[in-house]
C-alpha cells in the first residue's frame, strides 16, 4: 500500500532522461524549453515577491519545510511518516486556498494588470498630472488635519476597486483639494465614508471599505484606520486616514499602517509608491528634462 502512495523518484528520473534524449534529437525543442523555464521562473519570482508582502510568507516557508521532510522520508524509507504527509497534503492545499483567498486574489490581480502602455511611453502627460494630483491630495489631507476633520482618501493603483466605488456615490470630478475638504465637512450628506480617487479623478465618495480584523491593531485606532488598512490588504490601493480625535495623518499601504505622517513624508510616500512605481525614475527624469527645455525655448 505504501509503495503505491510514495512518489516514484526513479520514474521521475526516467521521464527526465527521456525528455533530454528527445531534446537532443530535436534542437527546436530547446526554444520551447527555454520559454518554459522563463515563464515558470517569472511566475515563481512574482509569487515570492507578493508572498513576502503578506502573511502567507511564513506559511510558505512551512510548506517548503514539509516538502523537504517528505523528500527525506522517501529517501530514508520512513514509510509511515511519508504516508501521512502525502495523504493529508491535498487537504492542506484546499485549506490554504480557503484561508489565504484574499492574498491569492490580490496576487492574481497584480499578475493580470495591463501595464503595456507604460513601457511604450504613452503616459508622459499622465505622469505629470498624477504628480500634481498627489500634491492636491496632500494639501487636502493637511487642511483636514489642521481642523481635526476626519477623512479617508483611497488612491487606486493597478488593481481596480470599482466594486468599492459602487458602494458610494459616483462623482467623476477632477481632483481638487477644496472639493475633497468639502466632502468630509461634518453634517454634509457625503462626509461619512471614503473618497475614492482613480484614473486621476475623484471617482466616488461615501464609499464603504472592508474592515481589517487584525488583533494586533492598536485599540485606540478607530473604524477609519481599520477601513484604510482593510482596503490596503484587499488591493494595492493606498489609503490616507485623518483622525478627527488627534488630527494626525496615517497611511495604509500593502497591509501596513504608518501612523503620524507629516506633510513632507506624505508627499514622499505617495510619489514613491504611485508615480515612481508606475512610471519609473528614468521616465520621470526624461519628462522633467523635456519640460525644462520647453520652458527655455518659451523664454
Amino acid at each position: 500500500m505504501f509503495e503505491n502512495i510514495n512518489v516514484s523518484w526513479g520514474g521521475i528520473w526516467q521521464a527526465f532522461a527521456s525528455y533530454m534524449t528527445e531534446l537532443s534529437q530535436n534542437p527546436f525543442r530547446l526554444i520551447s524549453l527555454i520559454l518554459d523555464l522563463v515563464i515558470v521562473g517569472y511566475l515563481i519570482y512574482k509569487f515570492v515577491i507578493y508572498a513576502k508582502k503578506s502573511r502567507a510568507w511564513q506559511l510558505l516557508k512551512g510548506i517548503v519545510l514539509i516538502l523537504i521532510i517528505v523528500a527525506v522520508s522517501e529517501i530514508l524509507q520512513l514509510k509511515i511518516l511519508n504516508f501521512f504527509l502525502t495523504f493529508f497534503m491535498p487537504y492542506g492545499v484546499i485549506a490554504l486556498i480557503v484561508i489565504f483567498q484574499p492574498e491569492l486574489r490580490r496576487m492574481l490581480e497584480q499578475l493580470g494588470t495591463n501595464k503595456i502602455t507604460k513601457y511604450f511611453g504613452f503616459d508622459k502627460d499622465l505622469a505629470t498630472k498624477t504628480k500634481e494630483d498627489i500634491y492636491k491630495i496632500v494639501i487636502a489631507a493637511t487642511e483636514l488635519a489642521k481642523t481635526k476633520t476626519g477623512g479617508l482618501i483611497v488612491v487606486e493603483r493597478d488593481i481596480q476597486i470599482n466594486d468599492i466605488a459602487d458602494t458610494g456615490v459616483r462623482i467623476g470630478s477632477e481632483v481638487s483639494p477644496q472639493l475633497i475638504v468639502n466632502l468630509f465637512t461634518p453634517n454634509t450628506p457625503l462626509h461619512d465614508g471614503a473618497v475614492i480617487i482613480s484614473n486621476n479623478k475623484i471617482t466616488a465618495a461615501a464609499c464603504i471599505l472592508p474592515l481589517a480584523d487584525d488583533k494586533d491593531i492598536a485599540k485606540e485606532l478607530g473604524t477609519r484606520h481599520r477601513a484604510g488598512l482593510g482596503i490596503s490588504k484587499e488591493s494595492d490601493a493606498i489609503a490616507i486616514i485623518i483622525s478627527e480625535e488627534t488630527g494626525k495623518i496615517s497611511v495604509a499601504k500593502e497591509g501596513t499602517l504608518i501612523v503620524d505622517v507629516k506633510e513632507d513624508s506624505l508627499k514622499t510616500i505617495l510619489i514613491k509608491h504611485i508615480v515612481t512605481k508606475r512610471f519609473g525614475d528614468e521616465k520621470l527624469k526624461r519628462i522633467e528634462k523635456v519640460k525644462s527645455q520647453i520652458k527655455r525655448l518659451d523664454k
